[in-house]
């Protein structure tokens, strides 16, 4: 495996990481997963920074263990620059599909990989 796919595979590892509800749940486990510098604009067009994510998740939809769940798909990446990683994919939650797409950076050996910007952009029902 090349270093670029080890980046990749790191990404999506924390992509995915990102979607359990047991990590949505935990402050502590989202947190190691999210850049400091994190911004987010939801499918709602609002944007999120990396505070804002961290006292909203815990109570957002996707988050409780007996709840709906994201079902990720086709996710592809990219190693764009050392320490940098692109990962596009779509979600179904509830009968409701999204295309995503996520910035991954790798500061350090010490922070690992973490989000460091993601978009959702919801996919209408006539969409293929």
């Amino acid at each position: 495996m090349t270093h670029g796919n080890d980046a990749v595979s790191q990404a999506i590892a924390g992509e995915l990481a990102l979607l359990d509800p047991a990590v949505r749940a935990s402050r502590a486990r989202f947190e190691r997963l999210l850049d400091p510098e994190f911004v987010e604009v939801g499918s709602s067009g609002r944007r999120y920074t990396y505070a804002d994510m961290l006292a909203w998740l815990p109570e957002h939809a996707g988050s409780a263990q007996a709840g709906p769940r994201y079902e990720p798909s086709a996710i592809e990446g990219v190693l764009l620059a050392p320490g940098l990683v692109h990962l596009t994919y779509e979600t179904d939650f509830d009968g409701h599909r999204a295309r995503r797409s996520s910035l991954w950076r790798r500061r350090s050996e010490e922070t690992g990989w973490r989000m460091y910007y993601h978009q959702g952009t919801p996919v209408p029902p006539e969409a293929a």
